[in-house]
């Protein structure tokens, strides 16, 4: 299976920080804009309350004939201040504009008599500049506001002493979001400071606990000694790595106690065979003494294959990376009966050699006695090495393919010597595949004959 990097907790765990950091810069800066909007807005509608009551102290103090150049000289591209009969502000709801309505009296000293309309509204999309502007100022004003914004419109309708009324309207655009340098470089110092902290952490407290646990158990897997791992990092990777080495001890214990049973058992019924072959030799009747005599034989000779079978599960071989080409080329040219190996190919694979050599051999032995003419080739797919022993015999009765690999099975039911064994080359061969982490399959071929699949896991990368 391909290790894709997104795959790794490493990886993982530096995007979700990174992740954050933007997201919580983001949040940070649209609330910072949201605060900069408010105040600039209540900054220009002051200056705005501010030049509104200027021009309408001089209307009031300046003879006629100056108030057209008085408004004139106060317009410009954002502003905009007009007498007329009427108000353009119709409304005398101000409760939400109290403060600019409040500053303007306050700058005219008029408490009360004065009346002040106050109107607030937002424009979106296209600004067009206002109205009445000469070609200059129009100019100006496409060039500053030009383009899809957002801004704040506020019309203001004062009364004049003396008749008329002085309306103002005056529009600003909402501030942008910005990306401040300064602010750049602070989440970039931010999330190297985190990550370098991150890194830290995952390396010696978390990812470097769990890839030597990760190790362990594919060792523990092929059949090799682990020692117990040190207990460090966070408080579940030792629980976890505890609970780990309780698991290998138990197994091991296991094994080791069901294993030693067995070749005590065999090697305690040597003595008493021993005694029955001697008592058997004292029968003065040929017949029955040569029957006694080969009983007793092929008992010794199934106590013997026990032993053997035990001491193959409790075999203390130290693993070995090989590269399997090498290997079955060498045990090729080792065995007596002849076998055919297919293409030569590059792969590398940990096993205990001796042990591997014996299930390998006990299963193309098999193949060759019972089959014939036997074809080895191997291949990797996936995490696995793939051995395939295919013979040209009559193949097995399907209900007896997993069957076969039970100790002392055979399909050869005369129990003779001559035409088979005792029945545990194929368990001591799936023994020992599966205590390299593997396992061994039988199989009847379409075109006739039995193939054997062994698999055996290949060498993590990590």
């Amino acid at each position: 299976m391909t290790k894709w990097p997104f795959n790794t907790l490493r990886v993982q765990l530096v995007l979700l920080v990174i992740v954050a950091l933007a997201i919580a810069q983001l949040i940070s800066l649209i609330l910072f804009a949201g605060e900069r909007s408010l105040a600039v807005r209540a900054a220009l509608g002051f200056e705005a309350s501010g030049r509104a009551a200027n021009v309408v102290r001089l209307i009031e103090e300046a003879p006629v004939d100056l108030h057209d150049s008085i408004l004139r000289a106060s317009n410009s591209p954002l502003i905009r201040f007009d007498l007329a009969e009427k108000p353009t502000v119709r409304h005398f709801d101000h409760s939400n504009n109290g403060l600019v309505e409040g500053r303007i009296r306050a700058l005219l000293a008029d408490s009360f008599s004065r009346d002040i309309r106050v109107e607030l509204h937002e424009i979106e999309g296209q600004i067009l500049p206002l109205p009445h502007l000469s070609k200059e100022m129009t100019g100006m004003h496409l060039t500053m506001m030009q383009g899809e914004l957002t801004a704040v419109e506020m019309n203001l309708s004062i009364s004049i002493s003396g008749g008329g009324w002085l309306n103002v309207s005056t529009r600003f655009e909402r501030p942008p979001i910005q990306w401040p340098l300064f602010s750049m470089l602070t989440f970039a110092l931010t999330a190297t400071v985190i990550l370098v902290a991150v890194f830290w952490f995952l390396m010696t407290r978390l990812t470097g606990p769990l890839y030597r646990l990760v190790s362990a158990a594919d060792q523990l897997g092929r059949g090799e000694e682990v020692a117990d791992l040190p207990m460090v990092g966070p408080a579940e990777v030792r629980d976890l790595t505890s609970t780990f080495n309780r698991m290998q001890n138990r197994l091991a214990r296991f094994v080791a106690d069901r294993t030693q049973l067995l070749a005590a058992l065999g090697h305690d019924l040597r003595s008493p065979l021993t005694a029955i072959r001697v008592r058997a030799e004292m029968v003065e009747e040929d017949e029955t003494r040569d029957s006694l005599i080969s009983s007793v034989e092929e008992m010794q000779s199934m106590v013997e294959a026990t032993l053997t079978f035990a001491r193959g599960l409790t075999g203390s071989e130290e693993a070995e990376t090989v590269k399997i080409a090498d290997f079955l080329a060498s045990l090729q040219s080792d065995m007596v009966v002849p076998f055919e190996l297919g293409p030569r190919t590059s792969i590398d694979v940990r096993i205990r050699p001796n042990a591997m050599r014996r299930a390998l051999r006990n299963v193309i032995e098999n193949a060759v006695r019972y089959g014939g003419r036997t074809q080895v080739n191997y291949f990797s797919e996936g995490e696995n090495l793939i051995i395939v022993i295919d013979d040209s015999g009559p193949g097995i009765p399907t209900l007896n393919l997993e069957q076969v690999f039970d100790p002392f099975f055979r399909l050869e039911r005369s129990r003779s010597l001559e035409t088979g064994g005792h029945g545990l080359g194929l368990s001591i061969a799936r023994t020992i595949i599966r205590a390299h982490g593997g396992d061994i399959a039988l199989s009847n071929r379409a075109e006739g004959g039995l193939r054997a699949t062994i698999s055996i896991p290949l060498l993590k990368q990590t």
